[in-house]
């Protein structure tokens, strides 16, 4: 039986883009796994994202399908990226959550797992905080949250910069965005998406053994 797991992103430079990569890298270490990497909807201008140097650097991910809302029924687990704005998820990513009420009202995502990694200007830009206001959302649709335990030992490192937390992987990007994501911040990624797709595959197993019996 195949475990469906979704990454749903947004990225305006693309260190989201390039933590989604090594997500789903992670995700399909495990056998007998189908992953998904999906975009939210843009909601700037383009002539907005022109002055600001996202359109081009947007390019990198625009093979990428737009997810549409009801694509989340068909995952396992959908794992969310998001750039930190103020401390909380960005805007395209809440209108995204904001059409999903159709799907709360079902109960369609219930029992899914769900897991969120993030990125911000600087060290202490709400990376925590912004993982955290995001799973008041997936516990409403009510999603089993799994985080970066600390058998990851990458995330306590002194020795460097560097993102990650028992809450989920996450990258510094600099003020000015010239900060690409770092091999400990791209490593903690990968295992995050490792370590949700497997705890995703013993629960669907779990689940077709206790049916079966």
């Amino acid at each position: 039986m195949t475990t469906k797991i979704h990454v749903v992103f947004y990225s305006s430079h693309g260190h989201i883009f390039k933590m989604a990569e090594a997500i789903a890298a992670g995700a399909r270490e495990v056998a007998d796994v189908e992953v998904t990497v999906l975009q939210v909807p843009e909601l700037v201008p383009d002539a907005a994202l022109e002055k600001s140097g996202a359109k081009a650097a947007r390019a990198m991910f625009s093979h990428i399908p737009v997810v549409k809302p009801e694509q989340l029924a068909e995952a396992d687990a959908i794992i969310f990226g998001t750039p930190t704005r103020f401390g909380n998820m960005c805007a395209q990513m809440r209108n995204f959550l904001d059409q999903t009420g159709g799907l709360w009202a079902k109960g369609a995502l219930i029992g899914k797992v769900g897991s969120v990694f993030t990125s911000s200007a600087t060290q202490h830009g709400g990376q925590e905080s912004t993982i955290l206001s995001f799973h008041t959302t997936l516990l409403h649709q009510g999603f089993i949250i799994v985080g970066v335990p600390y058998s990851e030992t990458r995330q306590m490192t002194i020795a460097e910069m560097t993102g990650g937390s028992p809450y989920g992987a996450s990258t510094i990007t600099g003020g000015d965005g010239s900060r690409q994501p770092s091999e400990n911040e791209l490593a903690i990624a990968q295992f995050q998406g490792k370590h949700v797709t497997t705890i995703t595959k013993h629960l669907k197993l779990g689940a077709l053994h206790k049916i079966a019996s």
